[in-house]
């Protein structure tokens, strides 16, 4: 298992990050999602035989969210 972390530019209601957390959830893999609205970051537990950190960033974009790509 790995855990990751990215910065979502555009989160930031408790709406916004209910939001990230269930569409990451979606995503094969993923065993356990923390957000902080304050720091707007996200640690995501997956197994890495069954997803990789791209999947979880195309999920992001593709909800309508931003990522942070200096945070990386």
């Amino acid at each position: 298992m790995i855990t990751a972390k990215m910065v979502v530019q555009n989160m930031k209601t408790e709406q916004d990050m209910q939001k990230v957390d269930a569409v990451l959830h979606d995503v094969w893999g993923v065993r356990q999602v923390e957000a902080d609205l304050t720091t707007k970051e996200v640690l995501i537990s997956y197994n890495e035989n069954a997803a990789s950190f791209h999947d979880f960033e195309q999920a992001i974009i593709d909800c309508g969210y931003q990522i942070d790509h200096r945070a990386e």
